[in-house]
Order: C-alpha cells, then sequence, then structure tokens
C-alpha cells in the first residue's frame, strides 16, 4: 500500500523539480548595469579620441651619468623640487679621498713656487752681481716658470675631481614634482638610458594630455580646437582643455595587446591639451576620453580656401 503511493509520488516530485530547473535555466538574465555610465561628447560634431595624462614639461626620466651605489635620497613620492635641487648621491668616499691628495698636491706646489719665487728675488736683488752668475739666475727663473705651470696643471686637475664629485649628486633638471623612485639606499644605480628610470619627475601644475588622433580624422582638427576630456571610468569627472599644439609628427598607433603577431596599419596624430587640475582626483598616467569640437571641413573646388560645414 505504502509503495503505491510513495513511488508516484517520488515520481511526480521529480517530473517537477526538472521542469523548475529547465525553467530556470531558460531564464535570461538581465544584463548587469555597468559602474559608470559612458561618457557623452558635448559638442554636435566631435572627434574622439583615448588621452593619457603627462606633466606639462612631460615625464622626465632621471637617470646619472656616472654608475654607484646609492647613498643619499632626499626626495620622496610626491616632493615638489625647484631646478637643482639635489635628488640623490652616489657613494663619494673615493671622489672625495681624491679631491683631499690633489688638494695636498696644491699645496705642495704652491709652497714650491713660493720658495722659487724668493730664491729669484734673492738673486735679482743682490747688491754685488758678480756674485751670482747670470746662468743661475736663469735657473731660478725656469724655476719659477715650471712651478707655475705645475700649480696650474694641480688646480686642473683638482677642479676635475671637483667636477667628478659634483656628477655623483643627481640634481632636479626643472622644476615639478617627483613622479617615481624606482631606488632605493644600497642599490646600485647604472649609467645611460634605462628601461625603467630611476627617477620620474615633471611639473603637474598645468597638466597635460597626450591625444591620439586617427589619421583619418586628423585633418579636421585645428589648432586652438576646443576640447573636453573625463576620466575613464567616470564620466562625472571631467574638465575643459586648451589647445597647446600638435606633435608633427604622425605616429603608429600602439595597440598594447602583447601579441607576438601583432602588426599595426593605423597611425595617429597627436594633439596635446592642457588643463589645471585642482581639487580633481587626476594623476599624471591615467587615461582620459577626449571630445575634441572638429566640424567637418571641406575644400571648395579652386578656392584653395576650406569652407566649414556643420552637421549635427
Amino acid at each position: 500500500m505504502i509503495r503505491k503511493y510513495i513511488l508516484p509520488s517520488l515520481a511526480l516530485a521529480g517530473v517537477i523539480l526538472g521542469i523548475m530547473v529547465a525553467v530556470q535555466g531558460a531564464r535570461t538574465n538581465p544584463p548587469a548595469s555597468p559602474v559608470a555610465k559612458p561618457a557623452h561628447a558635448p559638442y554636435a560634431v566631435f572627434v574622439a579620441g583615448a588621452g593619457i595624462i603627462e606633466a606639462s614639461t612631460e615625464n622626465i626620466a632621471i637617470g646619472t651619468t656616472v654608475g654607484g651605489v646609492v647613498a643619499r635620497i632626499y626626495v620622496q613620492i610626491g616632493s615638489e623640487v625647484k631646478a637643482g635641487d639635489p635628488l640623490f648621491t652616489l657613494d663619494d668616499r673615493t671622489h672625495k679621498a681624491e679631491i683631499a691628495l690633489r688638494e695636498n698636491t696644491v699645496k705642495v706646489v704652491e709652497a714650491q713656487l713660493a720658495d722659487a719665487k724668493d730664491e729669484l728675488a734673492f738673486n735679482e736683488n743682490i747688491g754685488d752681481k758678480g756674485a751670482v752668475s747670470a746662468e743661475d739666475t736663469n735657473k731660478r727663473r725656469n724655476t719659477v716658470r715650471i712651478c707655475e705651470a705645475q700649480l696650474a696643471q694641480a688646480r686642473a686637475q683638482l677642479s676635475s675631481a671637483q667636477t667628478e664629485l659634483e656628477k655623483l649628486t643627481v640634481r632636479a633638471p626643472v622644476e615639478g614634482q617627483v613622479l617615481q623612485i624606482k631606488i632605493h639606499l644600497g642599490e646600485y644605480a647604472p649609467a645611460g638610458v634605462l628601461s625603467t628610470p630611476l627617477m620620474m619627475l615633471g611639473k603637474v601644475e598645468p597638466l597635460h594630455v597626450r591625444v591620439d588622433v586617427d589619421e583619418d580624422d586628423a585633418w579636421r582638427i585645428r589648432a586652438g580646437a576646443v576640447a573636453t576630456g573625463s576620466l575613464r571610468g567616470n564620466k562625472d569627472i571631467s574638465t575643459p582643455l586648451k589647445f597647446v599644439r600638435f606633435e608633427p609628427y604622425v605616429l603608429p598607433k600602439r595597440s598594447l595587446t602583447g601579441d607576438s603577431t601583432e602588426r599595426v596599419d593605423t597611425r595617429v596624430l597627436q594633439v596635446i591639451f592642457s588643463f589645471k587640475r585642482g581639487d580633481l582626483p587626476l594623476f599624471a598616467g591615467q587615461q582620459m576620453n577626449v571630445f575634441i569640437d572638429a566640424p567637418t571641413r571641406s575644400f571648395k573646388p579652386g578656392s584653395g580656401e576650406p569652407s566649414v560645414e556643420v552637421r549635427p
């Protein structure tokens, strides 16, 4: 009796469960809402481009002309510096010892020159000219000349050693802000051009935006064009942009896919705009969506002058 009712009930429950699973699986989930809505151009006709924020002096990669172990670092990330302020110093013990040696050499030669001049003066001022031969006086004159030449050489060597010591302290080439530090105390700082700079700095007030404009639209951009930039990921963080200049050489577009078979067949014109950061949370290296007010333009045949045609 129990089997008569339980088995059909279980079978019916299995059928109902299967139907529910099938219905649930066939249901289309609504698309997730984006975290931030995409930016919209404030102009009827425009050219859009991807931009990256950089220092108005461009991002300056700091290096050193001589290699050495870092002994002192005078700045931190975000430090404001003026042109000529020290950034870091390499181990200078050997150079300081060299300078001490050169300074001692200068003192020795100065003493020798003073003695030579005294002896020459004695010969020239002696009352009895026959007591001192002319040959001896000439030798003393030559000794003075030799000491003067040796002193000039010693001072030049001292100046050269001081210059080499000064090279060990790397200083800020311009006024700006330290954007990046990739060295630490005790590390060896190699000389020359590096893939990762030892430090990076630049002037951040105002900031610049370097915008890549596709070559197909490059002819539509005018000097002095008005533009608006919004932070990628948040259209509410936006600012008007002021035209600065064109980079007159059209470059291949860089697509950062990392694929070894990647080929680039698009070229871009780089347009530089500036803006004052103020309280905006914008930093060098961030990307922006840039919209440039750029009406279409067509040339009248035979006129040589472009006529502006705006098509909303």
